[in-house]
């Protein structure tokens, strides 16, 4: 870890010297960019120029084919006319087109009728042969299957089409092929293909004009990022670098300080990269030798004041370095640093923060290892109340089967209730559906129902954007259970419950109340302190857990503003709870209200 000193040394040194560097940089940068350019704007020009040439040539060769469909003689050797020709017409015909150009090597007339290759190499014709396979060739395969007339493959060993003797096997030329697709005008039926072997001298000599100096290279990259020539000559007919590729867009220049130049290409030549590659040492090498003399100069010169920045910085982050020290004292476990200084500055200050920190820490630890203990209590408590559900279940399945044995439905009907109330029970922790709660609850008040055997006055007020909001399970239940346990069992059976909710602003308020038990003020008030204390600072009495249980629930799921909220009626007459649940997104618009009117049903 660097420390704070070794920075603040760095930090003055740099100041000292930037002044003096930044006009050695500053003078730098501007020759450099002047000869750059100057440089890079004599290159675009010449790129300009060079890929106008390039274009011109290629599109009149790709284009040489063209003159079979005004030649009558030359077309007809596709056709099934051609059985009609003498032998001598086409040997004569081929030659013809072999001698259009200098720079052909090699040309190959291929009939796909008659699955015939005719080849013309140095003004000499081969007898026709049968090549079947021809439209497995890669580069036929692809041209014949595309809706372009032509393919431009990379530069490669001659190859002896038909096997020819006028082909002598010491023949290596390298050569760059355009093939083209012959097609009947009418019918747009594949008649064959031309193959134009080419010597690269032509179009290598047009690249090479880039060259000013032996150390400048120049590439062509076809489409496919295939090297059609390069000065170095190992590139050629291979796939380019994918560093230079890389380089090609940066902005031109590369992390060995080269130059390069890339021109894109139109035409026959449509997505061709023409690039030219400039070392920079022979453009800035003037400019370079004058910085390196100035920088020796800077150097000199920050030496000097050495000794001054060590002494400054030393009295400066003497304290700092002693205040890390009782910090790494503290990562050790060691809660007793003595803080506090008599300082009057930042550090001073600093220190005495740090102090008030820890203090504050040992606090906070103290409190944490309570609440941990009580925890660990309610997880014992847990445990001791925990019962294996699976017996439950199928003591339960047991009993309804011998209702209905007993034909004694209603009672069948009560178990699968109860059952069905202890599944939805074991989801405690976890996320519902509000629908859900409220079938848990519906499924409680029919139990209640056959206890107390008449009426309950109860209703149940939601719409269906609540009913699809999710909410913590076991959350409003307990609130329906105190309801009997205040009133039922009081002897209230007048007593009315009413379940209800409404989104106000940003929050969803459920709240459930009743008509007939209350409490007094003083009882309310003492009642709010015990629910909203925190769990640490109160005592292991166990009454109105259930309230502090969904109040600290919503705290821990929702958020300090949520929580429970408890009132009397205005009339003192009956008991609310609000159960308050901020939103995080907008609940979907859907007004459409759900009413539940209980004392119908049971």
């Amino acid at each position: 870890m660097k420390s704070i000193r070794s920075r603040l040394f760095l930090m003055l040194l740099i100041f000292i010297i930037i002044p003096y560097f930044l006009s050695v940089f500053i003078i730098y940068g501007y020759t450099k960019n002047r000869v750059e350019q100057q440089a890079l704007k004599a290159s675009h020009h010449q790129m300009d120029k060079l890929s106008e040439e390039l274009e011109q040539y290629f599109d009149e060769m790709v284009n040489l084919p063209y003159l079979i469909y005004r030649n009558p003689d030359f077309f007809t050797i596709f056709t099934d006319e051609s059985e009609d020709l003498p032998p001598q017409s086409k040997e004569n015909s081929v030659e013809t087109f072999y001698l259009m150009r200098n720079e052909i090597r090699q040309v190959r007339f291929y009939l796909d009728k008659k699955k015939e290759s005719i080849t013309a190499y140095h003004a000499k014709v081969s007898a026709p042969k049968q090549k079947p396979n021809v439209l497995n060739e890669e580069s036929i395969k692809k041209l014949y299957n595309s809706n372009s007339s032509d393919l431009i493959e990379p530069p490669h060993q001659i190859e002896n089409y038909n096997d020819a003797a006028i082909v002598p096997e010491s023949d290596k030329t390298v050569v760059l092929t355009i093939h083209h697709k012959i097609v009947d005008i009418l019918s747009n039926e594949v008649l064959g293909f031309i193959s134009i072997d080419l010597d690269l001298d032509v179009y290598a000599r047009l690249c090479n004009s880039l060259i000013e100096e032996n150390e400048e290279s120049v590439l062509l990259i076809d489409a496919n990022d295939r090297v059609m020539y390069a000065t170095d000559s190992s590139l050629i007919g291979k796939s380019a670098p994918k560093g230079l590729l890389e380089q090609m867009n940066a902005e031109n220049k590369n992390s060995n300080g080269e130059i390069i130049l890339s021109k894109s290409l139109s035409g026959p030549l449509d997505q061709w990269e023409l690039v030219k590659i400039t070392p920079g040492q022979y453009l800035f090498q003037e400019a370079r030798q004058t910085a390196i003399t100035n920088i020796l100069v800077g150097i000199g010169v920050g030496l000097t004041g050495l000794l001054m920045i060590g002494y400054v910085s030393y009295r400066i982050t003497r304290p700092i370095k002693t205040l890390s020290q009782k910090v790494r004292s503290i990562e050790g476990g060691n809660r007793q640093v003595p803080f506090g200084s008599d300082r009057k500055d930042e550090i001073g200050h600093l220190d005495n923060h740090m102090k008030e920190m820890m203090e504050r820490i040992n606090l906070h630890i103290d409190r944490e290892y309570k609440l941990e203990i009580e925890n660990r209590k309610n997880q014992f408590r847990a445990l001791k109340a925990q019962v294996n559900p699976h017996f439950l279940f199928n003591a339960l399945q047991s009993i309804g089967a011998v209702a209905l044995r007993s034909d004694a439905p209603h009672v069948y009907k009560l178990v699968t209730t109860l059952s069905n109330m202890m599944r939805y029970s074991i989801r405690a922790d976890q996320w519902v559906f509000l629908r859900d709660e409220v079938q848990y609850i519906e499924r409680y008040l029919s139990l209640q129902k056959e206890r107390f055997g008449h009426e309950l006055n109860v209703s149940i007020e939601l719409n269906k954007e609540l009913l699809n909001m999710k909410i913590p399970s076991m959350i409003v239940q307990p609130l329906v259970e105190n309801f009997f346990k205040h009133c039922y069992e009081e002897g209230f059976y007048d007593a009315s419950l009413s379940i209800y909710g409404k989104r106000t602003g940003e929050n969803v308020i459920l709240t459930v109340e009743n008509d007939m038990s209350s409490v007094s003020s003083s009882k309310l008030n003492s009642l709010r302190e015990h629910i909203y204390s925190s769990s640490y600072e109160g005592t292991d009495s166990h009454e109105h857990i259930g309230l502090k249980n969904i109040h600290e629930r919503l705290v821990l799921n929702y958020g300090e503003n949520a929580g429970l909220k408890l009132d009397t009626k205005k009339n003192e007459d009956g008991f609310c709870v609000e159960l308050i649940i901020p939103l995080e997104a907008v609940l979907q618009k859907d007004e459409q209200t759900i009413f539940l009117d209980k004392s119908n049903i049971y």
